[in-house]
């Protein structure tokens, strides 16, 4: 019983911006658990190619479409071929997003903008969309990907952390509207990942690199990979009674106030 709560046999997953980084890496654990994985992207069809024959070279069933999740009648109209040649989309994650490191007084208003729709608008057009179904089946599960910024500010990334903070509370609102229909809608907040992006900062001696080791209790950058459990249990029977909830992965950063620097 333990090993079939967790088990994703038939289900439809789709992954907004799932070609690379993070987003693979929870899709990959999706298609793993027995999802078929629906890949989105909206940069290349080449790079949507690429990352769906690196599924299917994992054994995972996938299949790509180009959108972007930001324009409704797009997202309409490939949820909609999505579901007529794949079926019902039964977990949606909404991972897409975009970050701009700039200090609040010189970002340009239309900056500010554009981050906002894609990392807080934009969850709320795809899910809207794809909603409609699972309350018809009486069913499905909404995974929000959140931020250590849904909670915490830092230097440069005032957008990004007021759209990670209202992402949150989407994503509880949406648990509020939509729990009554039996769909569990809850969020992962990743901490700071060992990624292609981060590898230049990832050097001993780099400021940055020693920062996060220093404060975060594990004491190192976190796995890509350790990011599936969180998004299988969340996509999965064994979070059935789970609801408006954001999952850290962070290896204990926001559980501490850190360490004094010259601390072992």
């Amino acid at each position: 019983m333990g090993i079939s709560l967790f088990n994703l046999d038939g289900k439809i997953a789709l992954i907004t911006g799932s070609t690379h980084g993070l987003g693979m890496a929870m899709a990959m654990g999706l298609g793993k658990a027995g999802a078929t994985i629906i890949v989105n992207g909206n940069s290349s069809q080449k790079k949507i190619d690429d990352a769906v024959l690196e599924y299917q070279r994992a054994g995972i069933k996938a299949f790509g479409f180009k959108f972007n999740v930001t324009k409704e009648l797009e997202v309409i109209e490939a949820i909609q071929e999505i579901q007529q040649n794949h079926g019902a989309i039964d977990i949606l994650v909404n991972n897409a997003g975009i970050i701009k490191r700039t200090p609040l007084e010189e970002m340009e208003v239309h900056d500010f903008k554009e981050v906002i729709d894609v990392d807080l608008v934009s969850p709320f057009i795809v899910s809207k969309h794809v909603v409609k179904n699972m309350i018809d089946r009486k069913q499905g599960k909404i995974i929000n990907i959140c931020s250590m910024m849904s909670e915490l500010g830092r230097n440069t990334v005032g957008a990004y952390a007021a759209a990670k903070g209202g992402l949150k509370m989407l994503t509880q609102n949406m648990a509020t509207e939509w729990a009554k229909h039996n769909i569990q809608i809850n969020g992962i907040g990743p901490g700071y990942f060992a990624t292609s992006q981060t590898a230049p900062i990832r050097i001993k001696g780099h400021p940055f690199n020693d920062f996060i080791v220093n404060r975060t209790p594990s004491g190192k950058w976190g796995d890509p990979n350790d990011l599936a459990g969180a998004a299988i249990f969340l996509a999965s029977d064994a979070s059935n009674f789970v609801n408006g909830h954001i999952i850290y992965v962070d290896g204990g950063i926001l559980a501490t106030i850190g360490k004094p620097s010259n601390e072992n």
